[in-house]
């Protein structure tokens, strides 16, 4: 059996921006030269096997597209401490046994919680069956926080806004508990080390053109085509690198137009980094995982929608840190553009772009991770126990017995241990410390 410690990512496929964000620190920590780590990456919605809760990521596609103010409306009926903890435990106490059985598949001695939806799963199963790791939240929206972020069981918090450090404190989360980093952007955007002609000639497309990274996310596949004739017409010089991602039917209607050479259309791709720094402007949705991308690579953005309210507060992130400008229309874009072609002005965001956002925030992550590698597991509470009625009786007093009585029947209600037949041994697991 491995003596090698295990970390567990917890996450959702509730968009890319979760995995991006747990599969960025595994690279982190898999070119740290010390990390001998085993590392699981898990949809732990997926896994509850719950009807509903596993069809998350489906359901997240439609509503973020389709039907976006009903997201938005389960955004603000559900952002709240309390509303929270009640949903997630009614999803707990049917899906329990699936959670666990997860922790028992993986043993981590380090759980990372890279979603909000699965902090209370985690923390309930740890208390419930006192399992012995260490749990971590690792934050992957900018600005406007949900409240199920914010658990207070974990031993950290990870932020990668000074915007979301001061949110979760007003929320009266402990600050002690709370640490901010770089957005978990992967290494590779970091480390690229190509000059902008270097990409271009990698990429076999002119060296010379301004030229627009435009993503399929950016501004739906119904705009897409529209903005992408609108800039053939508008500025017949601009070089285009269009990313459809996994929309292959837009990526065919794209390619059938027989647009000029100069446009370049691409599916799914995994070099996002050269297409960037073959880029001058990278156009976006306000994801945080594309937005920080870029950022990283000192790219000025321009953002063309927030996919639900969550992704709002990223929009005044880059206004107001002047760093490229929010376009909802093709017009606003057209004329964003043309700003930004001028040198004075250009130069003059890219200057801004320099300090914005730490580059290393997936590095300082992994760091921070393998710190707490070797701390011990919080201690694991002991069951409270009642004195006996003969105890109570030795003290004297029928009102005491009673009030012992009460005691026990309330502690009964509120914390009646799960058990599961088929996991008996799971309470006693303990992981076991590497020693040096």
């Amino acid at each position: 059996m491995s003596q090698a410690p295990s970390i567990l990512f917890a996450i959702s496929d509730t968009g890319g921006g979760h995995r991006a964000g747990a599969a960025a620190i595994d690279a982190a920590l898999a070119a740290h030269g010390e990390a001998m780590t085993e590392r699981h990456i898990v949809d732990l919605l997926i896994r509850t096997q719950l009807p509903v809760v596993k069809d998350a990521p489906d359901l997240y596609s439609v509503l973020s597209t389709r039907w976006l103010p009903v997201f938005d409306l389960m955004f603000q009926v559900t952002n709240g401490q309390r509303r929270v903890d009640v949903l997630t435990q009614m999803v707990y106490l049917t899906a329990h046994r699936n959670i666990v059985r997860v922790l028992e598949e993986t043993r981590p001695n380090l759980v990372v919680s890279v979603h909000p939806l699965v902090n209370r799963l985690i923390g309930n199963a740890r208390r419930t069956y006192r399992l012995s790791f260490r749990f971590v939240t690792v934050v992957t929206d900018l600005v406007s926080l949900h409240s199920s972020w914010a658990d207070p069981g974990a031993e950290l918090c990870i932020v990668p806004t000074e915007e979301a450090y001061q949110l979760l404190v007003r929320r009266g989360f402990p600050q002690e508990k709370l640490l901010r980093t770089g957005f978990p952007v992967h290494p590779k955007f970091a480390n690229y080390e190509g000059t902008r002609s270097a990409a271009r000639l990698a990429l076999g497309i002119a060296l010379e053109p301004f030229t627009v990274l435009v993503t399929s996310g950016g501004v739906g596949s119904g705009q897409l085509r529209d903005l992408v004739l609108t800039l053939d017409q508008t500025y017949p010089e601009l070089q285009l690198l269009v990313v459809t991602g996994k929309n292959a039917a837009l990526r065919a209607e794209l390619e059938a137009l027989n647009l000029r050479p100069s446009i370049h259309i691409y599916g799914f791709v995994d070099n996002m980094e050269q297409l960037m720094a073959a880029s001058d402007i990278v156009v976006t949705k306000a994801g945080p995982g594309t937005l920080m991308e870029a950022l990283v690579m000192r790219r000025p953005v321009l953002v063309t929608e927030a996919v639900g309210m969550q992704e709002r507060g990223n929009i005044d992130f880059v206004l107001n840190h002047e760093l490229g400008a929010f376009c909802p229309t093709p017009e606003r874009i057209v004329q964003a553009i043309a700003d930004l072609m001028e040198p004075a002005t250009y130069e003059g965001t890219v200057a801004r772009l320099a300090d914005a956002v730490p580059r290393e925030g997936a590095v300082q992550i992994a760091q921070i991770l393998l710190e707490q590698l070797q701390l011990a597991p919080p201690p694991r509470k002991r069951r409270l126990r009642l004195p006996s009625m003969e105890q109570l009786r030795q003290l004297g007093g029928t009102h005491l017995i009673l009030s012992a009585v009460r005691a026990r029947q309330r502690l009964r209600a509120r914390a009646t241990p799960l058990r599961l037949k088929s996991i008996r041994r799971l309470p006693r697991w303990r992981n076991r410390r590497r020693t040096p």
